[in-house]
């Protein structure tokens, strides 16, 4: 039994439910395998270890990994905040190559378990610093000049909160808003760096309002598709810290997912390519 298999074992015994063992990343393209459905391991890429019943790597982490990647190409750091079991951290992590660095804050202690098993069984612990934290008092020393972000979606009271605290804390603001993101990433971006988060396209103007509020400009936003003919689903944000300039953000033409029939598109399948997978279908 290899390390995952055994890590795997013990995650199950530690939490009496089942561990799944999910194809991360593509070993530099050379894997046909499909980030939200492969359940069988592979020595040859990043694997992300996630509770079956618990909050999951999605579709949400992928493109925000790659928009930050896509709007900020050459930096060999960067911060995540709220990193959860680890999804949008080492995406990017992976995307800006073997000698880039990773610090990532969470403060939910499922995830936070989660997220050390897969640092350590990717064999990534000399690449990444973590904190077990609320971001609302994160206060690094350093700056960064990139930060990544997945805010939770829904206000507090505005639907029926989990009795699973893991996707309580992922899905419902219970410890802080996007406003709360966007003050964190302000007191560590770098000048001229980016910060980079998703939020709900139902949300966008609440999401605008408190990124503006905090500090930042949005230079650029995209909606996510996630068939055509269907409403964006969510919106991917781009940002700068505000100077005397007036800024109006350029936006981009939506990103869809899959066609009206239901194949994935040629666009995410560029954008599976850029994390080690095969383009092809199937």
């Amino acid at each position: 039994m290899d390390s995952w298999q055994m890590e795997r074992a013990s995650l199950e015994a530690e939490f009496s439910e089942r561990i799944t063992l999910d194809a991360l990343t593509g070993p530099n393209g050379i894997s046909n395998r499909d980030p939200w459905q492969d359940d069988s391991g592979s020595a040859a890429g990043w694997l992300i270890a996630q509770r079956k019943g618990g909050h999951r790597h999605s579709i949400d982490d992928v493109l925000t990994a790659w928009y930050a990647l896509r709007n900020s190409p050459k930096v060999t750091e960067h911060l995540d905040l709220g990193t959860g079991i680890g999804t949008v951290g080492l995406l990017t992590l992976w995307g800006m190559g073997p000698a880039a660095r990773l610090t990532c804050v969470e403060a939910q202690a499922i995830s936070y378990r989660l997220l050390q098993s897969n640092i350590n069984l990717n064999g990534l612990r000399h690449r990444v610093s973590c904190s077990h934290g609320d971001l609302r008092e994160l206060a690094l020393e350093r700056k960064f000049p990139l930060i990544t972000g997945s805010p939770p979606y829904f206000p507090d009271g505005s639907g029926i909160i989990p009795q699973d605290s893991q996707k309580a804390h992922a899905r419902f603001e219970l410890r802080g808003d996007v406003s709360d993101y966007a003050k964190a990433a302000v007191r560590h971006l770098s000048p001229g760096g980016w910060f980079v988060l998703c939020f709900p396209s139902r949300q966008k103007q609440r999401a605008l309002d408190g990124i503006a509020d905090s500090g930042f400009h949005v230079l650029r936003m995209r909606d996510v598709i996630p068939r055509k003919t269907l409403p964006a689903l969510f919106t991917l944000f781009a940002c700068k810290l505000q100077d005397d300039l007036i800024v109006h953000p350029q936006v981009e033409s939506p990103f869809v997912v899959r066609d009206q029939g239901g194949q994935l598109t040629e666009e995410i399948l560029d954008v599976r390519k850029c994390f080690g997978f095969l383009s092809g279908r199937g």
